[in-house]
């Protein structure tokens, strides 16, 4: 029997390989409840990820911006609504999370 690869083939190969990497970023961001005030595509009392993603685009600084403003919490920058801090949660795990939304 031949194997034929595919365009098609070799993008649900790679989607396989990279999806389970999301989804532990996802895992990430749930057990350190960032979901209760973020969604990925939508607005809840936080910005959704991929405006956050939007908004730092291209910034060279953006990965180190953001995972101060996790760890520091902050206010002003999408609203009246403060971040609060997150000082318990480690810093691998705060760059980890970063990371997975500056790539969206």
């Amino acid at each position: 029997m031949k194997l034929r690869i595919t365009a098609l083939g070799l993008a649900l190969a790679a989607g396989w390989a990279i999806a389970p990497a999301a989804l532990a970023d996802e895992a990430l961001a749930k057990k350190h409840n960032c979901t209760a005030c973020h969604a990925v595509d939508k607005k809840l009392v936080g910005p959704a990820y991929k405006e956050v993603a939007k908004k730092y685009k291209g910034q060279a600084d953006a990965a180190v911006k953001l995972a101060d403003k996790v760890k520091k919490g902050g206010s002003g920058a999408w609203g009246a609504v403060p971040m609060p801090p997150n000082a318990n949660v480690p810093d691998g795990d705060i760059k980890t999370l970063v990371a997975w939304v500056l790539k969206m």
